[in-house]
């Protein structure tokens, strides 16, 4: 098994100032004891429900170009990039760059939105919730159309593109992988099926088997092999206490139902020794478990 990392607060590092400094050694920590993919959230505001909205927040995909020019060989991607704040074809062109700049480390991590509050604070349109899947699906199909050779005009509903032009072309080959985010089982986890190269889940082992069981059928109904998608899931919440072993039984509990890659937070005020000192031998030992089928 796998372990990457999401980092989804900052107030750990201190004043604005000690932000950037701050979140270079923790990417550096998790590059040095083997985290393969760091991820941060793609919000403006901080979710009301992890903490107050009025704690620190960084846009994504500047953020993420920041730690790729501070690391080598840690993936990078957004959990997950919501559909609402980007045109698809900058987003593309966006996702592109890191990718070049990075060397090939970039992943679209991508789903339907949900934070209202940060859209209608900043003046960002919410769509009705069954628009903003239909923009998602036209947003991956513009992405993928775009890292193609078509450099044709794309025609949707909500998006129209005369020119899908990406110079340069992405490192990553044959593009960078798509990641879809979410549970929703009659319209996300079909995304999943259609598009994906990784889903991203939450719940206990018995609620992700669950839904690996319905990506499996909605694979069936496209004519796709399941075992193309990798198969990612959060951690449940960890306690600043937490010690390797808590880690790993967790980890193989999710493993036993399916489970590839297990994601941790930035846990406590001192996230970087945090990871040193607990992930570190987590990833270790985690590196010989396969994952299992429900």
């Amino acid at each position: 098994m796998q372990i990457d990392l999401h980092v989804s607060r900052f107030e750990w590092a201190g004043p604005p100032a000690g932000i950037g400094p701050g979140v270079s050694t923790l990417a550096r920590t998790a590059e040095a004891i083997g985290i393969r993919t760091l991820s941060f959230m793609d919000h403006w505001f901080q979710m009301e429900r992890m903490a107050p909205a009025t704690d620190p927040m960084l846009e994504g995909y500047t953020a993420l170009g920041f730690v790729a020019g501070r690391t080598e060989h840690l993936r990078l991607r957004l959990l997950v990039t919501g559909i609402t704040y980007r045109h698809p074809g900058l987003l593309a062109k966006t996702v592109t760059t890191l990718d070049v700049v990075s060397g090939g480390r970039a992943e679209l991590g991508i789903g339907a939105a949900w934070y209202e509050r940060e859209h209608l604070g900043l003046g960002v349109r919410f769509p009705p919730v069954a628009e903003r899947f239909e923009r998602l699906e036209e947003g991956i199909q513009i992405c993928l159309q775009m890292w193609s050779l078509d450099n044709g005009p794309y025609h949707g509903r909500h998006y129209l593109l005369e020119e899908t032009l990406c110079v340069p072309a992405p490192v990553s080959t044959p593009r960078p992988r798509i990641l879809i985010g979410g549970g929703g089982e009659q319209k996300t986890l079909r995304l999943v099926a259609t598009y994906a190269d990784a889903c991203n889940l939450i719940g206990t082992p018995e609620v992700v088997a669950h839904k690996l069981e319905v990506i499996r059928r909605h694979c069936d109904a496209v004519g796709r092999d399941p075992e193309e998608i990798e198969v990612t899931a959060l951690l449940g919440q960890l306690p600043s206490d937490a010690d390797a072993d808590a880690v790993v039984r967790q980890a193989e509990s999710l493993g036993a139902v399916g489970v590839q890659t297990v994601m941790v937070g930035a846990v406590g005020p001192e996230p970087a020794r945090w990871l040193e000192e607990v992930i570190g031998p987590a990833v270790d030992r985690l590196s010989e478990v396969e994952s299992g089928t429900p």
